[in-house]
């Protein structure tokens, strides 16, 4: 069983940390003059590098602002959403893709406790999470999706153990790459661009996470910056 992420942007809204993750959600608003962002994948190079984490806390500062909001846990091999809001993970995600029938998608998607936000679940674990996340009714449900929502975010799996990352990377609006201070290898973040890149990823930006209070000088440990905008788009995973 995997745990969920804290959501220090709900039970700290004043802190320096949660000021940061409001930071990076208006560098996302404004990262693309000509295209509204509605639909966000958030990834990584490699497990445990805290996107779950960025991508729960960024979907709490979207609703925050009044955006109805929606977290899909897309990752179906290590689910951590319904952990994290305390919910069942038997049915979701992979029951809408895998039903021979149109299903209500408001049976599937489940208010939480922060106005405005809303998740929705991996559910089972499939026996081919690529093939299902590749599909024309993956594409279909992100369009209704964008439809019924201001803002979709999906935690996804790390780029570099399996494809499902570029897939999703490949269907939404824009996509932004976790990389952990002091953990995350030159080499692998390099080679995560690169993945997103062969298929045609919108890469706004990267957050760079976990940075030292001696590296940042005031944020603390947990302090998140380094987001850097479309224009800056070929050197953003070299930084």
């Amino acid at each position: 069983m995997h745990k969920g992420v804290g959501l220090i942007t709900d039970y700290a809204p004043k802190s320096h940390i949660s000021e940061q993750f409001r930071t990076l959600r208006t560098n996302i608003q404004y990262s693309d003059a000509d295209h509204q962002i509605k639909t966000l994948v958030f990834t990584s190079s490699g497990p445990s590098e805290g996107k779950s984490t960025i991508s729960g806390n960024i979907a709490v500062t979207f609703a925050n602002q009044g955006l109805r909001t929606l977290l899909v846990d897309a990752d179906t091999r290590r689910p951590t959403v319904h952990a994290t809001f305390s919910l069942l993970n038997e049915r979701g995600l992979v029951t809408l893709l895998t039903s021979k029938e149109d299903l209500d998608l408001s049976e599937y998607i489940v208010p939480t406790s922060v106005d405005h936000l809303s998740v929705l679940p991996t559910g089972p674990v499939p026996p081919n999470p690529s093939e299902l996340l590749s599909s024309k009714r993956m594409e279909r449900l992100i369009a209704t999706l964008a439809k019924n929502f201001d803002m979709v975010i999906f935690d996804v799996p790390p780029l570099g153990s399996v494809t499902d990352a570029q897939i999703l990377a490949s269907k939404v609006d824009a996509t932004v790459l976790v990389v952990p201070y002091g953990i995350a290898q030159k080499g692998a973040v390099l080679a995560a661009k690169s993945m997103l890149e062969q298929v045609d990823a919108n890469i706004i930006g990267v957050v760079q996470n976990r940075v030292p209070e001696e590296a940042n000088g005031y944020y603390g440990y947990y302090g998140y910056y380094g987001y850097y905008g479309k224009k800056d788009k070929d050197n953003t995973a070299a930084k």
